[in-house]
């Protein structure tokens, strides 16, 4: 049942979430402000930047969802704009394309064999003289798969990820995170081993839409501001201020020109990171709050964009680069997903990513020597030359993912409590707002049930409790689920 009276809402950030909650609320009669610190896109992480009538993707983004509400709201947005597209992406090794599962003929074949000789040989060393209780990431899967397969196709792409050494990394992390991965089953049914039983595989087909994932952000944000809504671009919060008298909401803004501005409102919807919204809240909060929003931290990435105009290089959405020879992590292919996302046939579009942390060498290379990296990278591991690539382009992603040490759950949980206890109309939300490592269509999740929160006047639903494998719409119950997901944590005591 809603609330007689509509509350004005601000929602902070034009991401998948901030706009979905903009758009379902001002669809029922909500006053709302989305603001947003980007001046030119909309989208966040998943906008689509444009150069030179080229298109890309801040990393690849699949339009597929375990959810019929987000399917059909996606569907609702872009009714006509949304193609169906066939998955291929690949493992890229040595200088060979494998097929992600792997197939039995596919890696004997790739691999030769002698070298699958040598895998299965390691793979029964592993079981016949397992690491006695491990610890690390490296030992978990070195016991299940044996060291070779690990060293294949699990060491090089993990360690470019997180940015850590996989004897780092906790064993708790491989067994919550791989106990039914299906490249693990994959290849050890590729090589005749493993337990008989049902492989998962990956979807065959996504959607997307024709223009890049930021076409379906823009129309998010039409369809606000077609509502009555307003999106304030360029706009960066740097205070929220809390009247406890009235229960009112005060944030302090400053725009692109560093002039400052106001927004008020009886809710705010928060996609900002949890760490930023814990220093900028007013009254300020608890010295152990703080010390938690201080202590989340995050891995960022860049993207080198190449054109070229001819050939094409290989014909997958994107490669996962298990060349420890090389930086480069994935490579995404921008025609692979959309033939509009470049402007005529005959040119190429290909995104390297690199994963970083901010303000590293990496991130703080010039623009020049990124474009020379990637093309110097890439012809290293011969999928391409220089001389094919005429252009390129650097877009830099601060905080794409948070980072998982073995605080972080503690310190999400303290950060969380006390913000619920002493703020209840601020509402977390999305993968930056949750520090959650999610996806656009959890993120989306998040913002549906937080709306119909706003919307009843009280918790209906436990946003927390989302998570990707359960029900989406499962009423709080009680039941104590953080709804966080399970990722990748230091290794103690070793």
């Amino acid at each position: 049942m809603e609330c007689h009276s509509k509350p004005k809402v601000v929602c902070i950030g034009a991401g998948p979430a901030g706009l979905t909650a903009g758009y379902l609320l001002s669809k029922r009669g909500v006053s709302v402000e989305v603001v947003e610190a980007d001046p030119e896109y909309v989208g966040g992480i998943s906008r689509t930047v444009q150069y030179k009538g080229f298109r890309f993707d801040i990393g690849g983004h699949r339009f597929f969802s375990k959810s019929q509400q987000v399917e059909d709201l996606w569907s609702e947005i872009l009714p006509e704009d949304m193609l169906v597209r066939p998955r291929l992406s690949r493992i890229y090794y040595r200088g060979k394309f494998f097929s992600y599962p792997l197939k039995a003929s596919d890696a004997v074949t790739k691999l030769g064999i002698l070298e699958s000789f040598l895998c299965v040989l390691s793979y029964f060393r592993a079981a016949l003289f397992p690491v006695r209780e491990p610890k690390s990431f490296e030992d978990w899967v070195c016991n299940q798969f044996g060291r070779r397969l690990f060293s294949i196709f699990f060491k090089t792409y993990t360690e470019k990820v997180w940015g850590m050494s996989c004897s780092q990394i906790s064993a708790d992390w491989a067994a919550q995170r791989i106990k039914n991965l299906s490249l693990g089953k994959a290849i050890l049914h590729s090589l005749g081993l493993g337990r008989k039983g049902t492989v998962k595989t990956l979807i065959e087909s996504f959607r997307y839409p024709r223009l890049g994932p930021g076409m379906m952000w823009e129309a998010f944000a039409q369809r606000i501001r077609d509502q009555g809504g307003t999106i304030q671009m360029g706009t960066r919060i740097v205070g929220l201020n809390f009247d406890t008298a009235n229960g009112k909401w005060t944030l302090h803004g400053i725009k692109s020109d560093g002039s400052r501005t106001e927004f008020h409102a009886d809710h705010v919807v928060c996609t900002a990171p949890m760490k930023d919204v814990g220093n900028a809240i007013e009254p300020r909060l608890s010295d152990q709050a703080l010390t938690a929003a201080n202590g989340l931290r995050y891995r960022d990435f860049l993207t080198v964009v190449l054109i070229s105009k001819g050939r094409d290089l290989f014909p997958d959405n994107w490669l996962y680069i298990h060349e420890p020879s090389v930086k480069v992590g994935r490579i995404q292919n921008f025609k692979a997903w959309s033939s509009e996302m470049v402007p005529g046939p005959e040119y190429n579009c290909y995104g390297l990513e690199y994963f970083c942390f901010e303000n590293d060498k990496l991130w703080s290379s010039s623009d020049s020597e990124l474009i020379d990296l990637a093309k110097r990278e890439l012809e290293q591991i011969g999928l391409g030359k220089a001389s094919d690539f005429f252009d390129g382009y650097v877009v830099r992603q601060a905080k794409a993912y948070p980072v998982y040490d073995e605080k972080y759950s503690e310190y999400v949980d303290i950060l969380r409590k006390e913000l619920e206890e002493k703020f209840p109309t601020i509402h977390l939300i999305g993968r930056s707002g949750m520090h959650q490592y999610n996806n656009q269509d959890h993120a989306m999740m998040t913002a549906m049930l937080t709306a119909e929160n706003i919307l009843a006047g009280k918790k209906i639903y436990d946003v927390w409790g989302v998570n990707q494998d359960a029900e989406y719409l499962e009423e709080d119950k009680g039941s104590g689920a953080s709804g966080l997901r399970s990722v990748p944590t230091p290794v103690k005591n070793l």
